[in-house]
């Protein structure tokens, strides 16, 4: 957490707070945070730069300032609030705009930043990693087979791997296969056709639905100060403990490591 619907609500609620504002200084807490560059080129660059945009690529929040872009990776439990006065409570960076301070939460500290030249931005790592959005166009069960072909791991966990398919976190995994009537266990380089359509199509359908009820809430994550998701009222399996098509008991293991729901009748 949080996945690619939750950044998605981040990114809208962010847009209607700090667009049109200059970043007048910057104060950084807790160095690891940031990524790239160090830490004094950042202040000095990223001083006077305007936000004009805020848009999304993967789980990557990517703040377009005048020459740079700042990305932004929430991993597990980062989270933004507009805030004035005093420092808060696991409180890593604190943008100084012109009227107001963006402020960067983060319980576990394992959130990075990146100040990136705009016309280098997608040719540099983190984003050259990235795989095709969900609704791309190249998205096809053509690439997915290329993509699959070699993969002798369970399609749960390839199903994660950010550089095929950029945005799917556990949670999603988990309602897509189960849409998908897909054994976690397959191998991906084992899946059909049939199968690779399926995850195509089920993937929009979840991260869409997901979109449209602002993400999904689980544990201590929240998107941002006072949004809370819906979609945790829609999951169908993760969390859940009897199957909403057959009502057999789920089986809850981990595959590699992840937790994972789902229904051995309806996803042999």
């Amino acid at each position: 957490m949080p996945e690619l619907p939750e950044v998605e609500t981040v990114k809208e609620t962010l847009k209607k707070e700090v667009l049109n504002r200059i970043i007048k200084d910057v104060e950084i807490y807790y160095e690891n945070i940031i990524a790239y560059p160090d830490i004094d080129s950042l202040k000095k660059q990223i001083r006077n730069q305007k936000i004009n945009n805020i848009i999304r690529r993967g789980k990557f929040l990517m703040f377009e300032l005048d020459e740079y872009y700042l990305l932004s990776h929430l991993r597990m439990e980062g989270r933004y609030y507009i805030r004035n006065g005093e420092k808060l409570k696991h409180e890593h960076v604190r943008f100084i705009l012109n009227d107001k301070n963006l402020c960067y939460i983060d319980t576990r500290k394992f959130g990075r930043m990146y100040l990136i030249e705009k016309d280098k931005v997608y040719d540099m790592k983190p984003l050259n990693e990235l795989g095709l959005e969900p609704w791309d166009k190249s998205m096809t069960i053509a690439y997915l087979k290329e993509k699959y072909k070699n993969k002798k791991l369970p399609i749960k966990t390839v199903l994660l791997d950010q550089s095929i398919i950029t945005g799917i976190g556990n949670i999603y995994d988990d309602e897509i296969l189960f849409l998908s009537k897909i054994n976690p266990y397959t191998k991906a380089c084992d899946l059909k056709d049939s199968d690779l359509s399926n995850i195509i199509n089920n993937t929009r359908i979840v991260l869409e639905k997901a979109i449209k009820l602002g993400g999904t809430t689980i544990r201590s994550y929240e998107s941002s100060e006072g949004v809370h998701g819906r979609f945790q009222n829609e999951l169908l399996v993760h969390g859940k403990e009897i199957c909403p098509t057959c009502n057999t008991k789920l089986t809850i293991e981990h595959i590699n490591g992840r937790g994972t729901y789902y229904c051995k009748k309806c996803q042999k």
